[in-house]
């Protein structure tokens, strides 16, 4: 077998001994620290538009609209990005420094997005054309008048896939070359534009504002991505041949994950469906709620999957390494999400009080939003523990296994929406998306297990059985605390449990001495010794 030199999380990575790039690790951090910037900042967005929107009808046709966007990002633009990177890791693993060699890189990243561009400016013009149909059949509890405005902001949003589209493709092929920074920075135009036209246009353009804005911003996204394009020595032209080798291994990834990609937007959708007949904001109660849950994974989780993905590729020969790998992964995950996933649920109240109650937000919004949190706490960890796995079986090149495990969470995920979902409302449609999440996670753990035993399935049980202990433990002192200081002010109650949460985990992990004590130690010698650059 050829295998090709192991990467770890604490050494550099130098394909052919070239110039010096982040470790793992550091770049983790890195991106932790740029995207944690963005995210601040894509928060102050969500809060903006609460207080000036609240939690009502009018918003609820934002949110379809941009389920439906994602929908046609879905069908082509998430599928290439994701089927790039391994295919261009291991040409930047292979480059010898020969103009040829460059030259490769070149066209495949100029064919994938001319095709990608080509083929979104189509599904765009369609979904332009037939936005009434679409809207009736995403949103069919909406009034004549949510209704209509709906369609004018999927027409407006719909501009903007192309942009995106431009924007995660260059990305990739940065971060396939270890250049993180301008990818990690990119949602800080995005939300200042977004910002503006929320506080600004908001309270005399309504709800077009924000779809405007959502243009603009995706807008300065891509431009974003240029500059470090003559760094790595990416000058892309138009081109179609569909020759071309490497292209066309990315196009061999693209139909599961292509499948993958449109089944995760068709939970949404479906929630967005079955809550479109609740009652009024219950889609902009669940999109709130989502976006708390969402944070950590966004800050945390998608920046260490940035950094290990390449690796990941990389190793993709060499199953000790990559077993290793994805237990350093996976022990990652649960330090970082195990606490935050505690302090959601038992907080759930104060937190949305502290972030969103302010302006048009009421106490009954904020009540509602607080609801479907609890219920989608479950969500925090199965959600980064099944991006880490799934990541893990995208670098072997095994997309079909992922996206019959995300069919079945589908099913699990729409059969609870038009059960539970219709019986208890928000409370049952969080809960589902919840379970749904739980069983893609367990089941693509057994499957890279199985199939291609890339999971140390005996240091993983042993994972599982600290973590329950450590979790318990961290449950009854947040409750306690809860208790104790019930009659504070929200931001007191929400710093007093987390600071709980994070100090009883941290500890007990640290005296069952497992491999997370490790990272814990890991993580804090990375932050007092930062670690490189971009």
């Amino acid at each position: 077998m050829n295998r090709r030199r192991p990467v770890s999380l604490g050494t550099d990575v130098r394909p052919r001994g070239r110039r010096r790039r982040l470790s793992i690790a550091g770049a983790a951090i890195l991106i932790t620290v740029l995207t944690a910037v963005s995210t601040v900042m894509g928060l102050a967005r969500d809060v903006v538009i609460a207080a000036v929107f609240g939690a009502g009808g009018e918003l609820d046709g934002y949110f379809v609209a941009l389920g439906l966007m994602n929908v046609a990002l879905g069908l082509l633009a998430g599928a290439m990005s994701k089927a790039a990177v391994p295919v261009l890791s291991r040409q930047y693993a292979a480059e010898d420094g020969t103009r040829r060699s460059r030259r490769r890189s070149r066209t495949t990243m100029s064919v994938a997005i001319s095709v990608t561009v080509v083929g979104l400016g189509v599904a765009t013009l369609v979904m332009q054309l037939f936005a009434a149909e679409i809207v009736a059949v995403l949103a069919p509890g909406f009034g004549p008048a949510e209704a209509e405005s709906a369609q004018q902001l999927t027409r407006i949003v719909l501009i903007a896939t192309v942009l995106i589209a431009g924007t995660n493709l260059l990305a990739a092929a940065a971060q396939s070359r270890r250049t993180f920074f301008w990818s990690a920075i990119q949602g800080v135009p995005f939300n200042l534009a977004m910002i503006v036209a929320a506080a600004v246009f908001g309270p005399e353009y309504g709800v077009t504002a924000l779809a405007w804005g959502f243009v603009v911003g995706s807008a300065a996204r891509l431009l974003v991505q240029l500059p470090p394009l003559r760094r790595i020595g990416l000058r892309l032209r138009p081109s179609l041949r569909l020759d071309d080798p490497d292209f066309r291994a990315m196009v061999r990834m693209i139909p599961p994950l292509l499948l993958g990609s449109a089944i995760g937007n068709v939970n949404t959708l479906v929630d967005r469906a079955v809550g479109s007949t609740v009652g009024d904001g219950v889609i902009s109660s669940l999109s709130y709620a989502w976006r708390l849950v969402s944070l950590a994974d966004t800050v945390l989780i998608a920046s260490l999957l940035v950094a290990l993905y390449p690796a990941l590729s990389t190793a993709a020969d060499d199953t000790a390494e990559l077993r290793r790998l994805v237990d350093r992964g996976l022990s990652a995950t649960v330090v970082v999400l195990v606490p935050i996933c505690v302090g959601t649920a038992v907080a759930a109240g104060p937190v949305v009080e502290t972030v969103f109650q302010r302006g048009e937000f009421s106490a009954d919004d904020a009540s509602t939003t607080a609801t479907a949190l609890l219920w989608y706490a479950p969500a925090v960890l199965a959600l980064g523990w099944r991006e880490v796995i799934v990541r893990a079986s995208y670098a072997l090149d095994d997309t079909r296994r992922p996206v019959a495990v995300a069919v079945v969470a589908m099913v699990v995920n729409v059969a609870g929406d038009l059960t539970l979902g219709i019986a208890y409302g928000i409370p049952g449609l969080a809960a589902s998306t919840s379970l749904s999440l739980v069983v893609a996670a367990v089941g693509n753990t057994w499957l890279l297990s199985r199939r291609h035993d890339a999971v140390a399935v005996g240091a993983l049980w042993g994972l599982l059985g600290r973590t329950t202990a450590s979790a318990a433990a961290t449950l009854g002192a947040a409750l306690g605390v809860a208790w104790l200081v019930r009659d504070l002010p929200a931001i007191a109650q929400v710093a007093a449990v987390g600071t709980v949460c994070l100090t009883v985990f941290a500890a007990a992990a640290l005296l069952q001495r497992g491999p997370e004590a490790s990272v814990l130690r890991d993580a804090t010698r990375l932050l007092r010794r930062p670690r490189a650059r971009a």
